[in-house]
């Protein structure tokens, strides 16, 4: 008999196999193994990081040949064939010709809809064949040597991958720049444009048609000048600019503790965004352009755009600069020469520098060289540092209006401006005195600072005196200028009881003294009153003290009695009661002293005056 679950199994395979297309995967495409649509078949890179294949973007219904990631959940497109030329359904086939070329033709036409268009030799037409890499480039390459004739790579469309590059190979002429798409329902060449500009010193910017929207700007050698905000630590940024090349690639770092997906894309809205991959979803990473002041020129040359809580701007003219109007400026003194006159620099800092397209580089400079190299060319208007990455090194010198600039709350560079003798004497002068505010506030903000150390250190040695006088021995305690004790409950207390007993208050300091500090040497011997010891005092004369214990019971009036019927039984043959000692806690009887043990008997047979 069939389990249910079994066949339920068998059924829904079954159905499955009928209503949808088998999907099958290749990985390279030559002369004899194409891509066909109609089969539902995908070209998939090496770990199947990326799949090429035939898609329908958004709701149309036109077929395109494209790269997508293809182990996220969201689809997404990076790069597409055929953008310009879809196909109306799914007859296309994406093979290898006669000529050797990678071509996008129908099954029943072969007239190319799309091709590589690479010139071959006769004898290696039927060599080709096509793969994807895991970093999501197509390439055609020769089967026999593997030499790489053709790249997606080198025709991006609306996505900068990793490892790929932007600008211009200046040994062929080509130049790659990222293209937006029409619509999210159509991949065609869209009005946008992001390009790496060779022209003066290279710098990314972002373009409607021929017009120059946005400044991402020059690479500064930690980030890009325009984008102070996107310096990171997953990517670096290999930017080339010599007799070959003029380039700009970024990668992913390396042993990173997670892996990172991301893309760079110029949307058909006009904005740059990077993305990370985030679980399930795109994560932004930095856009442009953001706020007013990147919009480009929106203040006028020879002044820079200043933003205000992200929504107000305000144009600021340059030193030695006067508004024109609320955007323009112009010199505050025309005529006045600035060619070997006593003029100087004014340094801005965190400043986007202005246009590179039309500055001046050299990379074998230092700062203090492009100073100088700047004020002998009467001509040099500013100048900064090509490279910040190892402490500013290279120069980059402009020679006219300074246009397309702004601040930024944090980031930037510093950009050194031109100026007379009476501007550079104003802006020396307040620097001074800003100099010298700042002093004074460090000045006055150390001396707080060692004034709450000094009492800090006060208030810490007195309490560790107060804590040290409780737990001090009794040496360090007792207070030698005190001819008798403490003003204490305990002394008002005793003070009629010395009036009484004529007995003289031995100071605690004398009976330490005397005892070498209650030597172990010194003691006689221990009653349960307490111990015994003997003593000697500074005049020679030798004493017996009977300590009493402070865990004894007895109390000050206890204390008092005993004093006062000691003094009272005083008598010729009776060892005779000198003084006594009271310290705090501390309550003591000073005996003369007798040898030879006559004092034992009578000191610790007294012991009913201590109970």
């Amino acid at each position: 008999m069939m389990n249910p679950a079994k066949g339920n199994t068998s059924l829904l395979l079954l159905f499955l196999l009928l209503v949808c297309p088998i999907c099958t995967s290749l990985d390279t495409i030559t002369p004899d193994q194409p891509l066909k649509d109609g089969d539902g078949q995908l070209l998939l890179s090496n770990h199947e990081t990326f799949a090429l294949g035939f898609f329908n973007p958004g709701s149309s219904s036109h077929r395109y040949i494209g790269i997508w990631f293809n182990q996220i959940a969201e689809k997404t497109v990076v790069w597409v064939a055929n953008r310009d030329a879809p196909l109306n359904d799914t007859s296309g086939v994406l093979s290898i010709n006669g000529k050797g070329n990678l071509v996008l033709h129908t099954q029943n036409q072969t007239t190319p809809i799309w091709s590589t268009n690479v010139s071959f030799s006769v004898s290696s037409t039927n060599n080709s064949m096509a793969k994807l890499l895991d970093i999501g480039n197509l390439v055609l390459v020769q089967q026999d040597s593997q030499r790489v004739t053709w790249q997606s790579f080198d025709y991006p469309t609306n996505t900068l991958l990793p490892l790929m590059k932007l600008g211009l190979d200046r040994r062929t002429g080509l130049y790659r720049i990222l293209t937006s798409w029409k619509s999210k329902d159509d991949p065609g060449i869209g009005d946008y444009s992001f390009r790496f500009v060779p022209t003066g010193y290279p710098q990314l910017n972002l373009y409607m048609g021929q017009t120059l929207l946005f400044r991402l700007g020059s690479w500064t050698g930690l980030t890009w000048s325009g984008v102070p905000r996107i310096a990171s630590n997953y990517f670096t940024v290999n930017f080339v600019n010599n007799q070959d090349e003029a380039t700009a690639m970024y990668s992913i770092k390396p042993n990173l503790p997670t892996k990172v997906i991301a893309k760079t894309v110029v949307d058909e809205s006009g904005i740059v965004q990077r993305s990370l991959w985030q679980e399930t979803t795109w994560v932004e990473y930095w856009s442009g352009p953001r706020d007013l002041c990147d919009k480009y020129l929106n203040c006028g040359p020879n002044s820079y755009c200043d933003l205000h809580n992200m929504v107000i701007f305000e144009c600021k003219c340059f030193p030695g600069f006067e508004p024109k109007s609320s955007r323009d400026c112009i010199r505050e003194k025309q005529g006045v020469s600035m060619c070997n006159n006593g003029e100087g620099f004014v340094k801005l800092a965190h400043m986007k520098v202005p246009d590179t397209s039309i500055a001046h580089a050299d990379m074998s400079l230092s700062m203090k060289e492009c100073e100088q190299k700047c004020l002998r060319n009467c001509s040099c208007m500013a100048y900064a540092s090509a490279n910040e990455s190892e402490g500013g090194i290279g120069c980059l010198t402009w020679h006219g209006d300074l246009v397309d600039t702004r601040t930024f709350p944090d980031g930037g560079q510093d950009l050194y401006t031109r100026v007379d003798a009476v501007v550079l004497a104003q802006y020396a002068k307040k620097n001074g005195l800003t100099q010298k505010k700042r002093m004074l506030a460090i000045l006055g903000v150390s001396i707080a600072v060692m004034f709450l150390l000094i009492v800090s250190i006060v208030y810490c040695f007195v309490m560790k005196k107060k804590k040290e006088t409780r737990h001090s021995t009794y040496l360090d305690s007792a207070d030698s200028t005190l001819p008798y004790f403490e003003d204490s409950p305990s002394r008002r207390d005793l003070d009629g009881t010395r009036r009484n007993s004529n007995l003289p208050l031995f100071n605690l300091r004398t009976i330490i003294a005397a005892t070498d500090n209650f030597s172990i040497a010194n003691k006689l011997g221990q009653g349960g009153f307490g111990p015994v010891y003997k003593g000697l005092l500074q005049n020679g004369m030798e004493i017996a003290i009977k300590r009493l214990s402070k865990c004894s019971g007895q109390g000050i009036e206890q204390f008092k009695t005993e004093v006062a019927l000691i003094a009272k039984l005083q008598h010729r043959n009776l060892v005779r009661i000198l003084g006594y000692c009271i310290h705090k806690e501390e309550k003591m009887l000073i005996y003369e002293y007798l040898p030879n043990k006559s004092l034992d008997s009578f000191i610790f047979g007294m012991s009913s005056f201590s109970h």
